[in-house]
């Protein structure tokens, strides 16, 4: 992995994903590695932050390194100064990019001029640091992925692509239940059906809720309407209102499934009041472990890191 971009979970193989996995397990038992000494990441944002920006900087640190955050009126990316101009220049001073930005295509031309390695801190179609520690907080739960089955209710956006795509790739069942018009991109479907094919795994798309959730091991939530989508925010809490995982859907789950959202949650719209904070929910240790991942992923990038952990896969 060292000197990739991450722009897309697609930019990873199964057996990557394998190895960060093992490596942010490896991370969160040691506590720090000095490995990234002299090393700088440049955070820069359009979007606000908190636990992405909060979980790099301390990565970063954690690992020996240093950060530097741009805020969106320090730069404005395509306005104040041209985006591949930014990439130029940027990559003349630091070590990697961390982008989020409103537009995926804006990341696009950043890696496309950049010298350095930019990683996709949230885009509009991908949020691939999310779904990969999500993916460590399943194997933490259940100890396994390849054959469970992830039920995702809701909008399918930035969220949903990652987690088909990443689910997929390591053998997990997909159900996918949203509402007509508010289904995942095309593109990204025929991608994550051809990793699910390769591997033997099972992608359902649906409109029925119950359909999706009924004996699944992981069911996954997320707001109606994303940043950006503030003025759809009232029409889409009536299209969204059958989708709300309440502890009637929820209880068509197995008995021991494990209920996700990647924060911030909207209490109340799509998930019932309450239920954040059930036994059933892991969402502040999906939280938590956005930080272990983006230290095994910074270490693979900038320093070309894999530590093999025993028992994994």
């Amino acid at each position: 992995m060292k000197g990739k971009d991450l722009l897309s979970i697609s930019d990873l193989s199964g057996e990557d994903i394998h190895w960060l996995i093992s490596d942010a397990i490896d991370m969160k038992a040691k506590g720090w590695f000095s490995l990234l000494g002299g090393k700088t990441l440049v955070i820069m944002f359009e979007k606000p932050s908190l636990r992405t920006r909060v979980s790099f900087e301390l990565a970063m640190h954690q690992l020996g390194g240093q950060t530097i955050y741009l805020t969106p009126g320090e730069v404005r990316l395509g306005e104040r100064e041209s985006v591949s101009d930014v990439a130029r220049v940027l990559s003349r001073y630091v070590d990697a990019i961390a982008a989020r930005t409103f537009s995926h295509q804006t990341l696009e031309t950043l890696a496309r001029y950049s010298s350095v390695p930019v990683i996709n801190a949230l885009s509009d179609l991908e949020h691939p640091c999310q779904a990969l520690a999500d993916l460590l907080t399943i194997y933490e739960k259940k100890g396994e992925l390849q054959g469970l089955t992830l039920a995702f209710v809701g909008d399918g956006n930035n969220v949903a692509h990652s987690i088909l795509l990443a689910a997929s790739l390591m053998g997990m069942n997909l159900r996918i239940a949203s509402p007509p018009g508010y289904t995942v991109q095309d593109k990204i479907l025929h991608t994550a059906k051809g990793y699910a094919s390769d591997i033997g795994a099972e992608i359902l798309c649906t409109e029925e809720p119950q359909l999706a959730v009924t004996g699944a091991d992981v069911v996954y939530t997320d707001v109606w309407a994303s940043m950006g989508q503030e003025a759809e925010a009232q029409q889409r809490r009536q299209v969204f209102a059958g989708y709300q995982v309440n502890r009637e859907l929820l209880s068509l789950a197995k008995e021991d499934a494990i209920l996700m959202h990647p924060l911030p949650a909207h209490r109340g719209e799509e998930v019932a009041e309450g239920i954040l904070d059930s036994p059933r929910s892991v969402v502040f240790d999906q939280a938590e472990n956005r930080l272990h991942l983006q230290k095994a992923l910074l270490a693979g990038i900038l320093g070309g890191l894999e530590i093999p952990l025993a028992g994994y896969g």
